[in-house]
């Protein structure tokens, strides 16, 4: 996943002095073309500090990026999206000490979405068959959703501190 963030400072620099999640900054970011986006146009600043932020602009990426002329996401599979957009950034909220970045890259089969956070612990789960809780216990849902809407599912530790965790949403 080298290159695939352009950071003007560490995560954790960040994080300690603003207290604020990592943006990439407007245009050092591109999608190439051929790969789902519309003239790999540069990735705009985006703050984003919840799931509700996170939520509305991956609907635009969608929007502007992967729904191309001939090719649509229906509304159910961006609800699928949504989902799985929802319960990364909750969790890297909940469990992870904050949003340390995220990532959005329309591809030829949907869109990859990356979000950083602080912690280094991998969900014990990540990989599992996506079962979920035995009883309703209020909690545990969010990774057997995302397991069984996300396909290529990584989790990688960053050198500096925290992970990445990156999944493809298939909106074909």
């Amino acid at each position: 996943m080298s290159g695939d963030f352009a950071l003007s400072r560490t995560a954790r620099e960040t994080h300690d002095m603003q207290a604020k999640p990592y943006v990439p900054l407007a245009g050092t970011r591109r999608i190439a073309s051929g790969d789902g986006a519309s003239g790999g146009a540069p990735q705009p600043q985006v703050a984003v500090t919840s799931a509700a932020s996170a939520r509305q602009f991956v609907r635009s990426v969608v929007r502007e990026r992967w729904d191309v002329p001939g090719r649509r996401a229906s509304e159910e599979a961006v609800i699928d999206l949504l989902l799985v957009v929802s319960e990364l950034v909750t969790n890297a909220i909940r469990h992870g000490g904050g949003i340390a970045g995220f990532d959005v890259a329309p591809t030829p089969d949907g869109i990859r979405l990356s979000v950083l956070d602080y912690s280094d612990v991998v969900p014990a789960v990540v990989h599992g068959p996506g079962a979920l809780p035995p009883a309703h216990v209020g909690n545990g849902y969010g990774w057997p959703l995302i397991i069984r809407l996300a396909r290529d599912i990584r989790v990688e530790r960053r050198p500096e501190g925290g992970k990445t965790i990156s999944v493809l949403v298939p909106l074909t």
